[in-house]
């Protein structure tokens, strides 16, 4: 089973707000089949904590304009890595050090990359 067609639209949503936001190396994994909880994990990073609450409230309001709802938001408070868990997807907005330091493209290498629009790889591959 791969993710549904909801959670991609929620995770491409994403990506291009948090593009709009500049973004850096953002990427959408298909985790739907090595996990019960969620189909997608977004991640993209930011060079500061100030422009990680920026990417997290314009992926919010972006997302909201679809019905989205969070059902949870950790790690608001230090800026350094925000999760926003909408249910079907996961947005990890992360400063790039926490980025470089956990990985997290390594423990999900085998999953599927999902295809994220061409404004959002053009920005992340500049």
């Amino acid at each position: 089973m791969s993710a549904t067609d909801h959670a991609l639209t929620l995770a491409r949503t994403a990506a291009e707000a948090a593009s709009d936001k500049l973004a850096e190396d953002i990427i959408a994994f298909d985790v739907s089949e090595q996990l019960v909880i969620t189909d997608v994990f977004v991640l993209c990073s930011a060079k500061n904590d100030r422009q990680v609450k920026s990417i997290v409230d314009e992926v919010e309001d972006r997302l909201r304009e679809l019905g989205a709802k969070p059902i949870r938001r950790e790690g608001e408070r230090d800026g350094r890595w925000v999760l926003i868990d909408y249910g079907d997807v996961v947005v990890h907005v992360q400063h790039e050090e926490e980025r470089q330091f956990y990985a997290l493209e390594r423990l999900w290498r085998d999953c599927p990359l999902v295809e994220l629009p061409a404004s959002v790889t053009a920005a992340t591959d500049a």
